[in-house]
Order: structure tokens, then sequence, then C-alpha cells
């Protein structure tokens, strides 16, 4: 009797001990951590988050802007910048301003959109209010107030229209000596320095 009455001791605490270790235990949540936006991360090279830009537009992570700039920059040409630049960071894209090239007329400050052209030295057309955005999305100031004679224009005339420098000038004034003259305005094709996209931008702005 005592040999059973100490064995069911025995089957009784390994049975509570068995119970107790089995019960059911508290878990708490997972910790919640904030990812960082895209603006925050994107700037710095070791992947370190930087706080954007007081007054930064907020804009979808990796949105691009496609925009014109040509007239009197180094590099003119298309630029890509990330939405919600302005004027003078397209500017700097295209290698600056031309030295002695004037940039009255231009609101530098200006948000750019998606498509726009900017022209930089350009006279703007009579009537328009400099700093002004047409309908078409381009800057004021895009075109001379009347088309430029290709055939008496001075190197000074021509450096007006857009994409055209002292050198450019110089070889239209070279063509038109040696051809006696334009016939037509399709004939700048054939000047040294101009191609299919710079011939678009000059064709309403010139006449032989």
């Amino acid at each position: 009797m005592v040999a059973l009455s100490v064995l069911l001791v025995v089957a009784a605490v390994l049975a509570a001990q068995h119970f107790w270790t089995g019960r059911t235990q508290p878990v708490s949540a997972p910790e919640m951590v904030r990812s960082a936006p895209y603006e925050e991360v994107e700037g710095r090279p070791d992947g370190a988050a930087t706080a954007a830009p007081p007054g930064a537009p907020a804009s979808p992570a990796g949105a691009v802007i496609v925009v014109d700039v040509s007239g009197k920059v180094r590099h003119p040409g298309i630029q890509r910048l990330p939405a919600g630049s302005r004027v003078s960071d397209a500017l700097r894209a295209a290698g600056g301003v031309r030295p002695g090239a004037s940039t009255e007329g231009l609101n530098r400050a200006r948000l750019l959109v998606d498509g726009e052209q900017v022209v930089v030295g350009a006279p703007a057309p009579a009537g328009v209010v400099p700093g002004a955005v047409g309908s078409g999305g381009s800057a004021a100031g895009a075109a001379p107030a009347a088309p430029v004679s290709l055939s008496t224009a001075t190197v000074d005339q021509l450096d007006t229209l857009p994409g055209v420098g002292p050198v450019l000038a110089q070889h239209i004034i070279d063509y038109r000596t040696q051809h006696g003259g334009f016939r037509s305005v399709d004939e700048l094709r054939e000047v040294n320095g101009i191609g299919d996209r710079r011939f678009a931008d000059l064709r309403n702005l010139v006449r032989p």
C-alpha cells in the first residue's frame, strides 16, 4: 500500500508538471516600424535617410518631367528633371546660360510642367507680358516679334534666334554669300550646324 501511494503521488506530480509547461503563453504584437519615403533616402549615397527640402512639392516616387531647353544655353536640347523642378533647374541641367545672354523675361523660380519649352535670349513678341506662359506651356519670349530675313540679317540679328549663336550665325551668312542668298527657308537645312531639330525650331521664325 505504501509503495502504491508513493507511485500515485509521483504520477500526480508529473501530470501537474506536464500540464503547467504546456499551458498557453501570452505573445506580444511586434513593434511597427515606419519605412522612410523615397524622397528621404534618395540623396544619400550610403542609403541613410535624409529629410526632404523644406517646402518641396509632394510627388510620386521617381516622377520625371521632360522639357526642351533651347536658345542661348551651353547644351540646348531635351532635359529630364525630377517633378517639381523650376526653370533655374532646367537652365542648370543645360549647362547654364551662355556669357552675355540675357535672362530678362524668364521667371527662373517658376515651376516647370511636363512637355514645355524654355527659350533663353530671344526677345518677347509684341504684346506678350514677360514671364507669362502660353497655352502650349512655352515660356514667353520664345520667338522674335517678326520673321528674320535670312538674306539680309546681320550676325547680331541672327543671334537672337533660339539655338543660334555667333558661330552658327556666321555659317548662315557664309552660306548666303556662297549661294547668292536664300531662295527658300528649306535651304537653311544645308547650312553647316543646322540639323532637323534646329530647323524645326527656326523655320517659322525666318523668311528667305
